[in-house]
């Protein structure tokens, strides 16, 4: 009985929701460390080396990256059934009139689907070209490791890679900005009360998130091609 109601919940637009909202909330801590990771890259070629060695190194990180594939297809999932869901119930008719002030919806919650989207095609990439990429050794501290500084500083030597990372990047502020306020909704914690601080709390994670990222390419197109 306990197994059929929590499948009849789980299969319920509320359901979905909220697992999306713990999918998404496993991808912005995910996205926040990663951010964290990558602004070693100030630090020098060997700090970074050794970060990434250490990352990389323990077995942990295959239990890591199946919760991050997990969670990213089931999210990706979830959003397609509900954006399809919500079109359904509004039928092919337009509104007669769009709602104006704070009962209008923002145009990143509009364009979610967008920028998810491409989000999901920046990841893929990504992957191709740091995880899968070109690979280099070096020696750290007696240690021989994979030289992804080296990979890095090659990657960002590219004036066409620097700017598909800076469209990405700034994609992905956008959908922060919006997604994180979610899963504050999704997991019931949103409420009048306290609105307008997720609100403020997003952008905020969104903006420092965007930057953090941007920095990398940024720092070494500019600084150490």
């Amino acid at each position: 009985m306990m197994v059929y109601g929590l499948r009849s919940y789980l299969s319920s637009t509320v359901g979905k929701k909220f697992v999306m909202g713990v999918t998404g909330l496993i991808w912005a801590g995910f996205v926040f460390l990663h951010m964290l990771g990558n602004l070693l890259i100030f630090a020098g070629p060997e700090v970074y080396n050794s970060y990434a060695h250490q990352l990389t190194s323990s077995g942990l990180i295959y239990v890591a990256e199946f919760i991050l594939l997990g969670a990213l297809l089931t999210h990706v999932i979830l959003a397609i059934q509900l954006t399809l869901s919500n079109r359904a119930a509004r039928g092919s008719q337009p509104y007669a009139c769009t709602a104006r002030g704070s009962k209008s919806v923002l145009l990143s919650s509009r364009t979610m689907m967008f920028h998810g989207s491409m989000l999901l095609v920046f990841l893929i990439t990504h992957l191709m070209g740091f995880k899968f990429g070109n690979y280099y050794e070096t020696t750290v501290n007696g240690v021989v490791m994979r030289d992804l500084h080296r990979l890095v500083v090659e990657v960002f030597s590219q004036p066409l890679a620097v700017l598909w990372y800076l469209v990405a990047l700034v994609l992905l502020g956008v959908h922060l900005s919006h997604g994180v306020g979610s899963i504050f909704q999704s997991l019931g914690l949103k409420t009048l009360s306290n609105e307008a601080l997720i609100k403020s709390l997003s952008w905020t994670y969104a903006i420092v998130v965007t930057l953090g990222f941007l920095s990398q390419p940024i720092y070494v197109f500019l600084m150490m091609r």
